[in-house]
């Protein structure tokens, strides 16, 4: 297991970690979704199309990178 993996492991355990926590609290507005949804204001119709076609093209990068590396 090389240092950038071990980093990536625990990254991804601290966010699911923090997670589970947020989602056992009682306190609404702290999930990473929740954040998000604030963050990018999708609950307006600019915010959820910018959202969309950022989230669309993230994606299509994404997939193409990994398939053709």
């Amino acid at each position: 297991m090389t240092t950038a993996d071990q980093l990536w492991g625990t990254l991804l355990l601290i966010v699911v970690a923090y997670e589970i926590y947020i989602l056992g609290n009682v306190e609404s507005g702290g999930t990473l979704s929740e954040r998000v949804r604030a963050w990018l204001r999708v609950h307006t119709r600019p915010g959820r199309a910018l959202f969309a076609i950022g989230w669309t093209g993230f994606t299509v990068w994404l997939l193409l990178h990994i398939l053709t590396e």
